[in-house]
């Protein structure tokens, strides 16, 4: 009986870690530098606040430049997947920020409302890894390059 028992545990618990080594990982992005007026919308915030050096900001944040400021962003911090440099009057929100460790893959998903972002992405080292951007209109994807992309407003 304790024997059935020690084996059934077991068996739930490799169950539960290869459950947990499957899942996505959120990755995060943080502020390298900045200028000027630069604000974050956090998912757990209701407003936006002042951005700092160091900020991290997780899938579903956002970030803003107001006026002539602008933000660098390290995707990934340290070992970054990109840096991301957020121009004057932009709004950017971090659509998907995922790794699956499994396969090797991670996504990347910026929502770009609004302004311009200057991106210089790493190659991707797995076929199953993506890189986007979205705009209202469109959206680009890549695997390792410096592109710029820009949303301007309709008169």
């Amino acid at each position: 009986m304790k024997t059935a028992k020690v084996l059934m545990i077991l068996g739930l618990v490799l169950t539960v870690c290869t459950l947990a080594m499957a899942a996505d990982v959120k990755r995060t992005a943080s502020i390298s530098d900045l200028k000027g007026k630069v604000e974050v919308r956090l998912m757990q915030d209701k407003g936006w606040t002042e951005a700092k050096i160091g900020t991290e900001l997780n899938q579903g944040d956002m970030i803003r430049t107001v006026g002539d400021s602008w933000a660098l962003l390290n995707v990934d911090g340290r070992a970054e997947t990109a840096t991301v440099e957020v121009k004057a009057n932009s709004q950017l929100k971090m659509a998907q920020l995922l790794e699956n460790k499994q396969v090797s893959s991670q996504t990347t998903l910026l929502d770009l409302a609004m302004g311009e972002v200057l991106i210089k992405a790493k190659k991707l080292h797995s076929e199953k890894s993506k890189f986007e951007v979205k705009t209202p209109t469109s959206i680009v994807a890549v695997r390792g390059t410096t592109f710029s992309v820009a949303v301007k407003a309709v008169d």
